[in-house]
């Protein structure tokens, strides 16, 4: 078949593996759901090399980069670079985002 289709409704937590759940060989995507006022991960992608771009679906949330407070709702959307250091903060409604990952073209293995 030349396509695979999930559904979020499918999987429990608070994380759902996209693009694994999908079989992509390449692309990285991961969704993530959080309740109010959820307080997210502090990380960077330093190990990963990869930039991701976090995408809001619904509620609204921000993101702490580098000590930076970001807005971050439907239509707005946030690229970070692999050494920024980010955590993203559920708002009072919540927050459903999806963070598409990929390796900076050039980055040395």
């Amino acid at each position: 078949m030349s396509y695979s289709v999930i559904d979020v409704k499918d999987f429990e937590g608070r994380h759902t593996p996209v693009a694994q759940a999908l079989g992509a060989l390449v692309i990285r995507a991961n969704q993530f759901d959080s309740q109010p006022g959820q307080l997210g991960h502090e990380h960077d992608e330093l190990k990963s090399d990869q930039e991701e771009l976090f995408v809001p679906l619904s509620g609204a949330g921000f993101p702490q980069i580098d000590g930076e407070t970001v807005d971050l709702e439907p239509g707005r959307y946030v690229l970070v670079q692999p050494s920024a250091l980010r955590r993203v903060d559920a708002g009072p409604e919540g927050l459903s985002y999806l963070v598409i990952g990929a390796r900076v073209e050039g980055q040395p293995d």
